[in-house]
């Protein structure tokens, strides 16, 4: 099944946003060893990235472009959170949810345009203990949160599955969504 996400802002506006599910064989948690004692915070509107997904993010804010710079240039890891009003320019620690996914910067791609497309993979959960700075953009020491073991049993695995048929049902009948 071809994974997508749609956000539709308004009737007429609607962003697509592709979601790349990596296969359990190649989702490789980060050991804790491999984090370092700070890394940089980068915000999101409107997305959540979860452990296991590759998601490409346009990066536009200069202290965005800075932090994912910085991290690419450093051991490519990246902390991400979503702010909880998208509609502020400059989130303080207040505005961004207490909960994030450690990434791993896959690639920077510096658009056309001028603007700054970033590809994740989600890594490990984490919960920000400290910020250590604001400035130029924001760093925090972490604390890792260990992942809680899915259910493996035969009607899990239909749950999951008629989940999947309903959502893609969905997609096929709704009119404001391209197929």
């Amino acid at each position: 099944m071809n994974e997508k996400l749609f956000f539709q802002r308004s009737e007429q506006e609607m962003d697509f946003m592709p979601i790349i599910p990596i296969n359990e064989t190649e989702h490789d948690n980060l050991a804790d060893a491999e984090i370092p004692k700070e890394i940089p915070i980068l915000p999101l509107r409107n997305t959540v990235l979860f452990p296991g997904v590759v998601l490409p993010i346009t990066v536009g804010r200069d202290k965005s472009i800075k932090a994912v710079q910085d991290a690419y240039k450093a051991d490519k890891l990246i902390g991400v959170l979503a702010q909880k009003d998208s509609s502020v320019e400059d989130p303080t620690l207040n505005e961004l949810v207490a909960v994030g996914t450690i990434a791993r910067i896959i690639k920077v791609i510096k658009m056309p345009d001028g603007g700054t497309t970033v590809i994740l993979q989600g890594k490990r959960r984490f919960k920000v203990g400290s910020i250590t700075t604001d400035d130029p953009y924001f760093k925090a020491q972490v604390v890792l949160l260990q992942e809680e073991e899915a259910p493996k049993d035969q009607d899990f695995a239909a749950y999951v599955s008629n989940i999947k048929d309903l959502a893609s049902q969905i997609i096929q009948l709704s009119p404001n969504i391209p197929t």
